[in-house]
């Protein structure tokens, strides 16, 4: 604050020409007593400062004002009282006193410097499919939200403050849940929200955030591009996007099938089942060029019957078919393709298919490439034993009946961020409650563990998480196929650098990077 007495930066900001604080000092009847004045000069203030939302400028009337901003010495504040006692005229005081105040609030408001008021609750706002085919996966991440903050909560939440949660269904469709986006952090006075399940969604969600300047974890959609196409300052991932998923789903399967020669994809077709196809064709291509794709095949999202994509695909006989399909659609496609027998005559690889091992069951066949977009397993080799990850599925089995899946370690892994980011903010801010823009600062370069590995975000806002591959296999042990020939592939090595783009990047791996010594193999 001293900065902006001595560089004369007050002088830029406290001269507009008719702030309105004026118009409304200019405007008071002659017979109203000083005191009244001073009530609607600092009504009027009080009202300015909350729409820009430092509430502790807009509750003084004196010279308490001047406590909001710790790094306001006492001097400065003489010295300002010193000047306003020197005008001539009651009106002349009280109007460079408003302009004062609200220069003021402009000149914290782009230096981030006050400290807000610790709220009573953090409300978060939550979307995820509660409806549709997709349910099957959003669902059971509501569940993961609502254990989890109740948890914390017992704890004594963030940073002293207790989550209220609000949940919004991203099966209703784009617009109305954009609509319902803006109404929960409008009109609920909500200052972060965890949003969304689909790349569709986050590609609409992140520049509305933006524009609010409210902090939007993405907490689990894949696309790259939401963070590699613009830069923005309130939006962050907790988790790893396509291209970290779909460079190490190739590494495995060239470990696996190292001869391979023709393959097929399908996809849903939207952003999640076309970007993640280009990212996994030019990995591929540029680690084996001589692979020849068969057959791009791309049903309409939300498909209920895949009889002609499943014939088309019997017909040409690839060694390999993709789907990095999820939700329902994914469990619709498996178990269709199992009882034609196509599932016996190719190898398939599903990158997102942990999500649907206990769903399928005996319809998904052993020796299926399956990924868990992340390390996150419930028998994960290294952290099953640990009491954080085993007491969490517990107690997840104890409310939902069933195993967790990875979109229930990314709701668990966005909300652990999001606790990390805040406390970091508040010893940043010296035990101060932050500010939203203060907690989006944080979240950059925090390092945090999940209920399985540490995740980093980078300065781009992008976390990075490394990824668990593994063959499926049917055991006594459960009634559903497990992983076995489990490898984690170490994030950075796999992640597009920051300023690059991930469909060009890509092209410049090298076939070598199949047997670097850093994935961990079980």
């Amino acid at each position: 604050m001293d900065s902006y007495f001595q560089n004369g930066l007050f002088k830029k900001l406290v001269l507009p020409k008719e702030p309105s604080s004026v118009r409304l000092s200019r405007s008071l009847e002659g017979d109203q007593s000083r005191d009244s004045q001073f009530d609607n000069i600092f009504a009027s203030l009080a009202r300015q400062l909350q729409m820009i939302g430092h509430s502790a400028l807009a509750d003084s009337r004196s010279r308490r004002f001047v406590n909001a901003a710790p790094q306001c010495e006492k001097n400065h504040t003489d010295q300002i009282f010193e000047q306003l006692s020197s005008l001539e005229t009651f009106n002349m005081k009280i109007i460079a006193l408003s302009r004062l105040l609200v220069g003021m609030a402009a000149a914290l408001a782009l230096s981030g410097a006050i400290a807000q008021n610790k709220p009573a609750e953090l409300k978060v706002g939550i979307t995820t499919f509660l409806s549709g085919p997709a349910s099957v996966f959003g669902v059971p991440a509501k569940a993961a939200a609502e254990l989890y903050i109740e948890q914390l909560n017992a704890a004594g939440g963030i940073g002293g403050v207790k989550i209220v949660p609000t949940f919004i269904d991203e099966g209703v469709g784009a617009d109305k849940l954009l609509s319902e986006y803006r109404r929960v952090v409008q009109e609920g006075d909500t200052k972060v929200m965890l949003s969304a399940i689909s790349s569709g969604n986050c590609n609409i969600i992140a520049p509305v955030a933006e524009d609010l300047k409210v902090l939007n974890i993405l907490w689990d959609c894949g696309t790259e591009k939401v963070l590699e196409d613009k830069r923005y300052k309130y939006v962050i991932r907790t988790q790893a996007n396509a291209t970290t998923e779909m460079v190490s789903t190739v590494l495995y399967l060239l470990k696996t099938k190292p001869d391979l020669k023709t393959i097929a994809v399908m996809n849903q077709d939207y952003a999640w089942g076309r970007d993640s196809w280009e990212l996994f064709r030019n990995t591929l291509l540029a680690m084996k060029p001589d692979v020849k794709i068969v057959a791009e095949l791309f049903p309409k999202f939300g498909a209920t019957d895949y009889s002609t994509e499943i014939s088309r695909l019997q017909a040409l006989r690839p060694e390999v078919i993709l789907s990095t399909s999820w939700g329902g659609d994914l469990d619709t496609f498996v178990r269709q393709a199992s009882q034609r027998g196509l599932m016996k005559t190719s190898l398939f690889v599903l990158p997102l298919a942990e999500s649907s091992l206990e769903r399928l069951g005996p319809a998904l066949p052993d020796g299926v490439i399956v990924g868990a977009r992340g390390d996150h397993y419930f028998l994960h080799p290294q952290y099953k034993e640990e009491p954080k990850l085993k007491n969490f599925v517990k107690k997840f089995q104890d409310k939902t009946g069933a195993y967790p899946i990875y979109c229930v370690y990314h709701m668990v892994q966005a909300l652990d961020g999001l606790k990390a980011g805040i406390e970091k903010a508040i010893k940043t801010n010296k035990g101060q409650w932050p500010g939203t823009e203060q907690m989006a600062d944080a979240m950059r370069g925090l390092e945090f563990r999940g209920l399985t590995g540490t995740v980093k975000i980078r300065e781009d806002g992008q976390g990075l998480e490394d990824q668990l591959l593994g063959l499926t296999r049917k055991t006594p042990a459960y009634n559903f196929p497990t992983l076995e020939k489990i490898v984690i592939y170490p994030a950075d090595l796999i992640t597009t650098p920051v300023g690059q783009k991930s469909p060009e990047w890509v092209k410049t791996l090298k076939p070598e990077l199949v047997n670097n010594p850093r994935f961990k193999q079980y």
